[in-house]
């Protein structure tokens, strides 16, 4: 029976092939006890030992398809498995509690996924694949039940699954896995990640789909707009739609190394955004004119310590260095509320969200804070550098963090370091407040990024990662519309540039409306650039600027989406 499904376009693709059903095994777990601790001690040891060859062995398969980077996800899966921390609470939960070892290794693990599970950033947040990955792989050598061997498909298929773990992901082999759809996750999972690296097209985010697919029954997906069909009535007009999307591919390849130039010779900027130095390349492979956004919260939360002034001052040095000529904004420590570290113990909150993070608790912890600022001003002299302060609510958070910035690096030049005289000091808009007022930011902020996730958030005060409100994640919104405006107006009334580093900015129905309303950098995940290059060369700035104004006077964003579409249509950049 035909059925049409919607999810999340995770790796843009589009594929038809046979269902191939992933179950993985059931573990029986109950919290029976046991009258040989030690027992039950020396077979988890043994299921580390295991767990971590078979890690590195699929790290190994990673590196050769997806890259060292990338495959860098897997080393962390070691050293989960490896933890001392985990290993010594595993082994006392089993001597203290006299449980078995399978029931110890899922009490333990479930406590660690539920700390990220709560953690505000999507990106931490969907962390939580990692450690039910180790989980699920320990469980299986303990309890000798082997996980599915997904390696060993040898036929055409999309792979249809609760979730795709990382070390399942890595393992698909793409000449005979061509695409895959999952019931849960997003676009910033590691899943989504690898997918997009190995060009495997995959919608994630489909209620049900496990019990609606049936094995060796046909299914096509979308990996761009999220569409899936079930038991298609005409296969060839998908097989006609991967022909089209192979072509366009191939087309989007000259928009690499050009610049963003709409008709009417409107120019702006396309940036990346990144976690780790290393992701600098795929960037510049992928044409972005500089880097949008440089989370340096991964200094911190892939350590065991707070990262020294030397450590952070070599991470932001080799982004620096590998883009001499471009800007490169760099996030200060983004951290805290619900945004837990292993060696620091935050405040419990009701509302971390709205809590002690960011610019609040480097405010609060100028010692730790001075670190990062000193290291950002001694790498600032091998590129062009741009600092950012995120979750800036009142003009006093902001002079007080750009004055402690502009100390730092008047202290470093009395000790004889060099820092550039150049540096930008900006901020993150993400929250109304100060959206609101922008045009006074502007006299102190060198520039604006505007955060569209977060500002989504504060203005609908909705938690973006609930279920039960997902309808008001609303990017195209008119009221997020009109925040957006005042922040782009407010900066350019004292001739300040504003840029994007939300998903927002790679959003295909948005990206019109953002050049109407004149911003002038869209920062984006890498792979975005080429796409959304090719879609700003095609427009014309006043065109744009017509649609923006219409789009303003709307009351629905889906009012606001049919409007793009069919500007979009008329253009012919929609099909």
């Amino acid at each position: 029976m035909n059925k049409q499904l919607k999810g999340v376009g995770a790796s843009a693709g589009i594929a038809i092939g046979k269902v191939y059903l992933l179950n993985s095994p059931q573990f029986d777990i109950d919290d029976k006890p046991t009258n040989n601790p030690a027992d039950e001690i020396k077979l988890y040891r043994q299921s580390i030992e295991a767990t971590v060859n078979q890690l590195a062995k699929i790290k190994n398969v990673a590196i050769q398809k997806i890259g060292a980077d990338k495959a860098e996800v897997f080393e962390a899966h070691i050293q989960i498995a490896n933890d001392p921390e985990i290993k010594q609470e595993i082994e006392n939960t089993i001597n203290n509690t006299k449980v078995n070892g399978a029931f110890a290794i899922d009490f333990v693990f479930d406590k660690y996924y539920e700390m990220f599970k709560n953690m505000d950033d999507v990106y931490f947040k969907e962390r939580t694949a990692d450690v039910i990955d180790v989980k699920k792989r320990m469980l299986s050598n303990f309890l000798h039940l082997p996980l599915p061997d997904i390696a060993s498909i040898d036929q055409e298929v999309v792979v249809v699954a609760h979730d795709l773990s990382p070390s399942e992901t890595a393992v698909l082999d793409k000449k005979y896995v061509k695409g895959f759809i999952t019931e849960i996750g997003g676009r910033t999972s590691h899943a989504a990640i690898m997918a997009r690296t190995m060009e495997i097209p995959a919608v994630l985010g489909v209620n049900d789909i496990l019990t609606q697919a049936k094995n060796d029954s046909y299914i096509g997906l979308d990996g761009v707009s999220g569409e899936v069909e079930i038991e298609p009535n005409d296969i060839d007009s998908w097989k006609k739609r991967i022909d089209l999307f192979l072509k366009e591919k191939e087309a989007l390849k000259k928009y690499i190394h050009i610049a963003s130039t709409t008709i009417d010779g409107h120019v702006v900027k396309l940036g990346a955004n990144i976690g780790k130095p290393n992701d600098a390349k795929t960037a510049l492979a992928n044409g972005a004119e500089g880097i949008g956004l440089y989370r340096s919260e991964f200094l911190y939360m892939d350590n065991d310590h707070w990262p020294t002034e030397d450590e952070q001052f070599e991470g932001y040095k080799a982004v620096l260095e590998q883009m001499p000529d471009k800007l490169v904004v760099i996030r200060t420590l983004d951290i805290g509320g619900d945004k837990k570290l292993s060696y620091f113990q935050f405040p419990q909150e009701m509302n971390p969200f709205l809590g002690y993070r960011a610019i609040r608790f480097c405010l609060d912890n100028k010692d730790i804070f001075k670190v990062q600022l000193r290291a950002l001003g001694r790498a600032s002299v091998y590129g062009k550098l741009g600092i950012m302060f995120p979750m800036i609510a009142t003009i006093d958070e902001f002079k007080e963090a750009k004055a402690l910035a502009e100390a730092t690096f008047a202290e470093l030049r009395n000790e004889g370091h060099k820092v550039s005289n150049q540096i930008q000091l900006g901020m993150m808009t993400e929250i109304p407040a100060a959206a609101v007022i922008a045009k006074t930011f502007a006299r102190y902020a060198d520039f604006f990024s505007i955060g569209t996730n977060d500002l989504n958030q504060y203005t609908f005060a909705c938690d973006r990662m609930s279920e039960k409100v997902t309808y008001l994640y609303q990017p195209n919104n008119p009221s997020l519309l009109s925040l957006i405006k005042s922040t782009i107006d407010g900066g350019h009334s004292n001739n300040r540039w504003v840029g994007m580093c939300g998903e927002m900015a790679g959003d295909v129905y948005s990206i019109p409306i953002l050049l109407g309303l004149g911003l002038d950098e869209f920062s984006m995940s890498a792979t975005s650039i080429p796409k959304a290059r090719m879609i700003i060369n095609h427009l014309s700035f006043q065109e744009c600027q017509k649609l923006a104004n219409k789009a303003l006077t709307l009351e629905t964003i889906d009012q606001v989406n049919n409007l793009v579409i069919n500007f979009l249509r008329i253009k012919k950049i929609l099909h």
